[in-house]
This record gives C-alpha cells, sequence and structure tokens, in this order.
C-alpha cells in the first residue's frame, strides 16, 4: 500500500509538472506595472498591440473578408472591431451574437488577437446605437435636457430614470463578457473590450432637467470631493466655471464604472475607455468652439479630468486618448497627459493619414502598450478622406516581428526612441555609458549637418540589450554610437554589426554590415532591417 501510495503521489506530480505550461498559457490577459512602466500580458508575456481600428459599419460578416485582407495590408497583430447594441439586442432580452462570433472566429483564424468596442449608451457623444426599443420608449430611458429645455439624441446619466437605461445598457453588457468567457476563455483573442466609445454628450454640456437642476443647486457628493480634493460645497461652489461639465463627468464615470465592474464579473479580462479630446481650435478647424458639449462631448475623461476619472472609475484598467491632430507638440502633450502612475499610455485611434507615422515610434518611446489608427479597411469610405497612408504598414511591418521583445524593452526601461521634428534633424539618446546620435535624411557627407527629411517623418529605435550591445532600426536614419563626450569612433568601435530578425523569440542573423553601411553610423532608410550591434572601447 505504501509503494502503491507513493507512486500514485509521484504519478501526480509528474502530471502537474505536464499541466504547468499548459495553466500559464491559459492565464488571461492582465495589466501589470513595475517602477512606473506597464506591460499588457497576454499568454505571460508582455504584448504590443499594433492594432487596425475598422470604420464603425465593418463589424457585419459581410464585411469581414475585406477587413482580414487589410488586416493583412497592415501588417497589423490586433484588429478592433465594434459591437453594435441595436444588433446584439434587437428585442428586449434575446441576444443575437452573430457578429461577435464572426469577429472572433475570424480573428483567431486569421492569427489576429481582437479587441472589442461596445457601442452601448454612447458612441462619439451621442446614443445612436442603442436599439429601437430603447430609442422609442424616451420616458423610460430619458434625454439629455438642454439649457432651453429641449431634449437631445444623448441618454442622460442623470436625471429622472437614468437608472432604466442603465441597467439596459448594463445587461447587454454582461451578456456580452458572458458570451466571450464562454467562447475565448482559453483561446485569448479578445484581449481587451472597450466599454462605451467616446462618452458624453454633444449638444449640452449636461441634463437640465429639473431633477438633475435640484441636485446641481445641492452639495457635491463626498466621493468626487475626497478624489478631486476639495471641500464641501455646492456644485458652483466647489467648481466654478467647470461645475457643469464636471457634474456630467462624475455621474458618467460612474455609470460605466459600474458597467465595467458587471462585466468583469462575468469575464476578468482588462476593459478601458478611450476618448474624445480637448482639441484646441486652431488643431481641429472645424470645431472652432473649444467648449464642452460642443468642441467634445462634455463629462469624458478629456485631458484635465482623466485623474478624476481615474479615481471615480477604478473598474478600467485604462483610458486611451483619440488622436486625430498631427502636430507634434499637442500629440506629444496629450500623450504625456495619460501617461501617468495610475494609468498606462494605450493610443486606441489616430489618423491613418502618412503624417501620423511617426508618432508610433513616439508613442514606444513613451511606453505605450498599443496604437491603432482608425478606418484602415477597404470599406470604400473614410471620413478622414483620402490621404495616403503607407506610413502605419511600413512600421508595423518593422515593429511587428519583434513587438514581444519591444514589449518586454519596454517594460524593462530598455528602449528608446527618436523622433525627427522640424528643424531637429540630429538627436542624443543617453544610454549612460554610451551615446547614441541619431541623424536624419540622407545623403549625410561628413562634416556637414544631417540634411533631415523634407516631411520630417524619420525615426529611430534603439533597446540596450547588454552592457555594450543594442538592438537598433529606424526609417531615414542614421545611428552613431560614441562614448559620453567623445567623438564617434574615438576610443570605441563597432565589434559586429549583425542585421537579422527574431523569429518566435528567437534572434535569426541574416548577414554583417560593414563598410559603406556603419562607416558613418548605421544607415536605415526604408526597406525594414533590424540590426544587433556589439560596441568595443579601446
Amino acid at each position: 500500500m505504501r509503494r502503491s501510495s507513493l507512486l500514485s503521489v509521484l504519478a501526480a506530480a509528474l502530471l502537474a509538472s505536464i499541466a504547468l505550461p499548459a495553466a500559464f498559457a491559459a492565464e488571461p490577459p492582465r495589466l501589470i506595472q513595475k517602477d512606473g512602466r506597464y506591460a499588457f500580458l497576454v499568454d505571460g508575456k508582455p504584448f504590443l498591440m499594433l492594432g487596425g481600428q475598422i470604420h464603425n459599419s465593418s463589424g457585419w460578416p459581410s464585411e469581414l473578408p475585406q477587413v482580414w485582407q487589410s488586416m493583412a495590408t497592415l501588417h497589423a497583430n490586433t484588429v478592433e472591431a465594434p459591437v453594435y447594441w441595436e444588433q446584439l439586442e434587437a428585442q428586449p432580452g434575446k441576444f443575437d451574437f452573430t457578429n461577435v462570433d464572426a469577429i472572433v472566429q475570424g480573428a483567431r483564424a486569421h492569427q489576429l488577437h481582437a479587441v472589442l468596442l461596445w457601442f452601448g449608451t454612447w458612441k462619439n457623444g451621442n446614443n445612436h446605437y442603442a436599439p429601437a426599443w430603447v430609442k422609442a420608449d424616451t420616458k423610460r430611458f430619458p434625454r439629455m435636457i438642454r439649457p432651453d429645455g429641449e431634449p437631445i439624441d444623448v441618454f442622460s446619466a442623470s436625471g429622472p430614470n437614468a437608472h432604466n437605461t442603465f441597467e439596459a445598457d448594463k445587461a447587454a453588457f454582461v451578456a456580452l463578457m458572458r458570451h466571450l468567457k464562454e467562447i475565448d476563455s482559453d483561446d485569448h483573442t479578445v484581449i481587451t473590450v472597450q466599454v462605451e466609445n467616446e462618452s458624453g454628450g454633444i449638444g449640452s454640456v449636461r441634463d437640465f432637467s429639473p431633477e438633475s437642476n435640484k441636485e446641481f443647486a445641492g452639495q457635491v457628493p463626498a466621493d468626487l470631493l475626497k478624489v478631486a480634493g476639495k471641500q464641501a460645497g455646492t456644485w458652483s461652489q466647489v467648481f466654478c466655471s467647470e461645475a457643469d461639465e464636471i457634474f456630467q463627468a462624475y455621474h458618467q464615470a460612474k455609470y460605466i464604472n459600474e458597467i465595467a465592474t458587471a462585466g468583469k464579473a462575468e469575464f476578468a479580462i482588462p476593459l478601458y475607455a478611450n476618448v474624445w479630446i480637448d482639441y484646441p481650435a486652431a488643431e481641429l478647424p472645424q470645431r472652432q468652439i473649444d467648449q464642452p458639449g460642443i468642441g467634445y462631448p462634455s463629462g469624458g475623461p478629456v485631458q484635465k479630468l482623466v485623474g478624476m476619472w481615474r479615481g471615480l472609475a477604478p473598474a478600467l484598467d485604462m483610458i486611451g486618448p483619440d488622436i486625430y491632430a498631427d502636430d507634434s507638440g499637442f500629440y506629444h502633450d496629450t500623450m504625456h497627459a495619460y501617461h501617468r502612475p495610475d494609468n498606462p499610455l494605450w493610443i486606441p485611434e489616430t489618423g491613418r493619414g502618412d503624417s501620423f507615422g511617426k508618432f508610433l515610434f513616439a508613442a514606444l518611446g513613451e511606453g505605450a502598450l498599443g496604437f491603432s489608427p482608425f478606418g484602415v479597411d477597404d470599406s470604400g469610405w473614410n471620413i478622414l478622406g483620402d490621404e495616403p497612408w503607407k506610413a502605419h504598414a511600413n512600421n508595423f511591418a518593422l515593429i511587428g516581428p519583434m513587438s514581444r521583445e519591444v514589449a518586454q524593452w519596454e517594460f524593462d526601461g530598455k528602449l528608446k526612441t527618436a523622433v525627427e521634428e522640424p528643424g531637429q534633424a540630429t538627436q542624443e539618446l543617453d544610454f549612460g555609458a554610451w551615446q547614441a546620435t541619431v541623424a536624419f535624411g540622407f545623403p549625410q557627407q561628413d562634416g556637414r549637418r544631417a540634411p533631415g527629411t523634407k516631411d520630417a517623418h524619420g525615426v529611430a529605435l534603439i533597446a540596450q540589450v547588454a552592457p555594450d550591445e543594442f538592438v537598433v532600426t529606424g526609417i531615414d536614419a542614421g545611428i552613431t554610437f560614441h562614448l559620453p563626450g567623445k567623438l564617434p569612433w574615438i576610443h570605441s568601435e563597432i565589434i559586429t554589426a549583425e542585421q537579422g530578425t527574431y523569429e518566435n523569440g528567437v534572434w535569426k542573423p541574416l548577414r554583417l554590415w560593414n563598410g559603406d553601411e556603419t562607416d558613418r553610423g548605421l544607415t536605415f532608410h526604408a526597406k525594414p532591417e533590424v540590426v544587433h550591434v556589439k560596441m568595443g572601447r579601446f
């Protein structure tokens, strides 16, 4: 009996050891944080989302064949696709997952991960994706009221019976998350879900129904005072000219937090909110008035309110800005606003035009978990126009094969990037014992400044993988390593410069660079090339 028991224990231990890798792979997606840096874990390892968001009306089975072709052209590893409340629950309590299943199964078949976008109570500051039975019953599902008493096509988050809309949305979202758990618990095709879309109100800064006005005249709730660091008082006393917008943001953040909480109770994967950010009028001239409810949906987690939202909506794992202005200063300022100790940087939407291409590298330099241009499927129409957009595909082709490595280097604090700006054709990157001079544009002649590129699109990415070793790539850039305070080649030299690629996490060398490819630095043009360089001192 003792020998039999011992054999049973050993067999159980063997089975457990065999099961360990499978259990590790079954780990659901999650976010982790270390030393102020974040990583998005998929199957237990840092993952970089190189995404493509499809058009609003492309999440239908009839449209998906061209979606998969477009994702291949983009070299994306993740597709962002909408889920429509009006389709999911066309009849109260009856759920149709046809579209969801087609997206998930198609993404899986094409070796893509998926981000699902819940178009529920809010989509771009309106209620346009609610089911017909919700839209038709304005008493049960009330609208926001403007200051002049007129209702608008936005559901109220604070007025009378607003809880009815909340409960209906929550029930549908819970059904969605429960279904995802049933079909995707082991495969991890869906790695995160967006809760609503650019939430808020377009047409009014808040709900001005009698009930909301009465609440607005009263005291600010204690939980908001704590988050905002304010003393007690009425909304106007505490928040002055911003009181209306913050009133809307308070109710909206708590509304979405409760929906996210209920969804996570069904399927505990990361959830996030995206933002129609606050643009200065000069950045988006089609919206000249920089006011909540006019220039952007009132109540959303815009730059000045992201901290408040993080405090009021802890069920959200991250809040990501949708950035459609290609001014470098504004783009960087926006990333800084959302890259916080309590919020990882993630760009869920950005312009698809070539002028936005270099911002992938800017985002990687900020530790971004992902980057996704909008409108990249071939639907035949695009709200952004017909501008050329090859840059994102070129960038994804370059970064994609080593995206896991890039995500790990970001998390470990080993990665730096340089992005060309007009008049800044040369930049320095500091790696402590080594410095890297990045010079944009060609030809780069001896003794002359780098010429830069005509449209300032040059980029470079460098990861320090050992004390004297670096992985280097770029576009229209030359990169030279040197010792601090020394010119290149003074007491230093390249030992080897090995071009290669990563395959399943393993570096595969292709050839050695030397001569013209290295004498004036490592030179990168449009062709996707990656070099592992080892430096030496003498």
